[in-house]
């Protein structure tokens, strides 16, 4: 099938947009690559030390002639998706060593759980830890030790940081290796209602506590569509994970089996090899798109509109809002996973999953099929299934039909014709929204502001019964500069109940939603933000501001709203507690969301 026009006139743009960037990235990349082995410039001294505790394999190393794993793992057993990750070191190296490598522990990287920080002060840390994951990174490969590496990560900032950081060394293979989505608990739709009575006053908090631990219960990913499932979606679309690894769940046959067919794979594309596939011909700007376009597909992390511009630019290709919105508008939504619909990540899967789906974009000509990946092969390998055929896996054909229409849909029948991210633009600058579980009536939005300058005097405001029209919630002085830009899905329930009642309410924020942002229209990621001069800061209550997502505008309906003085918050107290206080230079040199949000790229 032939590539759709728009689709490949977004990646004429952005290549020419990146011609100079990617140049000088990929000119570094090859005169780091043409230096050969990392090992080889080691001296004697310097490889006693990198060796001395390696036992066994110090015979192998000292040789250099056999590939050497380094593990960048963003293990702890406080997120349960990252749990499993304990044993998996020891489970590589002993993969490489019984295909004659070797693999080290390269390093660890932080990894926090926005799910333990919601609504907490820790969140105000959460966006830039994803900087801090790059640079960890970056630390760990640069004992120049490795000849390829195996990522460990999964959840929200972790993966879009390993990516950054993995780019950064993009002279050296990389295969990015998950763990997999816990089994399905409490169904997200009773848990949802459980929310919203709670927000009500009409249960306790034990009942709370119940429906929660009974959702979130066990080892891997949470099982709704968020940020951490996003991200696994997007390193199979993008060729860094090995086909069909993403959703199977932990402590399986088939998820041992994966794993171990990635270990076996990083040895063979490193350039000792005669299949060399160094990452930084992976990161192109194909795969971006093709990235964008899962995105789209799936219903994807609003989370991931910040992090694949600032993933893109590490590898010096330059994403615009705009990319992301035309590609949105011919990318037909073909899932339905929670909160974009009842199913969890378990049952997409089984209802056929990113091989149905990548199969059928491709064959609708919505992806680029000559990327390279992993795999040494086209995308096109990444719509088989994995099986395993006497403990090994292989990869075979599925079935051309979906499994379950009520959750994943072919590309002739979508559930929408467009994938539902789109660009809003107007005098309050530049942001997004995402409108795929947001009901059509929904998609325009007049109303009068009540502006405030955190989440949590929203929440006072509803408790006190102060909200009996359609409103306008503005919501400002959360973006990276002010506080770091915490995710706000504290007042998701708050908003749903107004909804709920049947008011017209919509959410505009210099900050972040969830990556499971619902059925409440948030214009978010608002540029310029309040704390960087804009016009945002200069609302007042009662101010007239429309939202249309479907002309792609927000603006405020005032006259002189310019010349106003812009409200000056005291915001002393996000600079110190809670570790707050070492972030100073991050808030102080960060970009603005629509470039990222980053402090290293």
């Amino acid at each position: 099938m032939a590539l759709h026009d728009t689709i490949a006139d977004v990646t004429d743009r952005i290549q020419a947009r990146s011609k100079d960037t990617r140049s000088t990235y990929l000119d570094r990349m090859r005169r780091a690559s043409e230096e050969g082995p990392r090992r080889a410039h080691l001296t004697c001294g310097n490889q006693a030390h990198a060796y001395a505790a390696m036992g066994s394999d110090k015979d192998t190393l000292m040789a250099e002639k056999a590939p050497n794993i380094g593990i960048v793992t963003a293990y702890n057993d406080m997120l349960s998706a990252h749990q499993p990750f304990q044993t998996y070191p020891d489970f590589i190296k002993e993969v490489a060593r019984s295909n004659g490598g070797t693999a080290q522990v390269a390093g660890g990287v932080p990894a926090m759980c926005d799910g333990v920080t919601q609504g907490q002060v820790g969140m105000e840390l959460s966006l830039f830890s994803r900087d801090v994951i790059a640079l960890a990174t970056g630390v760990s490969l640069s004992h120049n030790t490795f000849d390829a590496a195996a990522y460990l990560g999964i959840c929200d900032k972790i993966v879009p940081g390993l990516v950054m950081g993995a780019a950064t060394f993009g002279y050296i293979p990389g295969v990015f290796i998950p763990a997999g989505p816990m089994t399905s608990g409490l169904p997200n739709d009773e848990k949802t209602e459980v929310r919203k009575k709670f927000a009500q006053g009409q249960i306790g908090r034990d009942e709370l506590m119940k429906a929660e631990m009974a959702s979130y219960h066990g080892p891997g990913t949470c099982t709704f569509y968020g940020t951490a499932n996003s991200n696994q979606m997007l390193m199979e679309f993008m060729g860094l994970h090995l086909p069909g690894a993403s959703f199977v769940n932990p402590g399986t046959e088939m998820r041992d089996a994966l794993t171990a067919a990635a270990a076996k794979r990083a040895l063979e594309i490193t350039a000792l090899g005669n299949e060399y596939i160094p990452i930084c011909d992976i990161l192109d700007e194909k795969t971006f798109v093709n990235g964008l376009v899962g995105l789209m597909a799936t219903g994807g992390s609003t989370n991931l509109v910040i992090h694949m511009i600032a993933m893109a630019r590490a590898a010096g290709v330059m994403l615009d809002l705009q990319d992301l919105s035309d590609i949105s508008s011919v990318t037909p939504l073909m899932a339905r996973v929670y909160p974009n619909g009842l199913a969890d990540v378990n049952h997409f899967h089984a209802a056929g999953g990113l091989s149905y789906m990548i199969g059928e974009l491709l064959e609708a000509g919505l992806l680029h099929d000559d990327t390279k990946t992993v795999m040494g092969q086209g995308l096109s390998a990444y719509a088989k299934e994995p099986k395993l055929k006497s403990g090994e896996v292989v990869w075979e054909d599925q079935t051309s039909e979906t499994l379950n229409v009520r959750i994943l849909r072919p590309v002739s029948s979508p559930f929408s014709a467009e994938g539902g991210l789109r660009q809003l633009s107007g005098n309050l600058g530049r942001g997004v929204i995402k409108v795929s579980a947001v009901k059509e009536e929904h998609h325009v939005i007049e109303a009068r502001a009540r502006v405030f300058d955190g989440q949590q005097p929203v929440k006072e405001a509803f408790r006190a019964g102060e909200f009996t029209e359609d409103t306008i919630v503005v919501v400002r002085f959360q973006g990276p500069k002010a506080n770091g830009m915490p995710e706000l899905h504290g007042l998701t329930p708050t908003l749903s109940v107004l909804l709920d009642r049947g008011l017209k309410v919509a959410l505009v924020t210099d900050g972040r939603m969830s990556g499971a942002s619902g059925k409440v229209p948030s214009a978010i990621h608002l540029a310029p933000e309040a704390a960087a001069g804009g016009l945002i800061a200069k609302i007042k209550d009662g101010d007239l501001i429309r939202l249309d997502a479907k002309s792609g505008t927000l603006d405020v309906l005032e006259e002189g709203v310019e010349a106003r003085t812009a409200a000056m918050p005291d915001l002393s107290d996000n600079g110190h507690g809670v570790g707050r206080e070492l972030f100073e230079v991050f808030r102080q040199t960060v970009s603005s969301c629509d470039a990222g949000a980053a402090v290293v790229v």
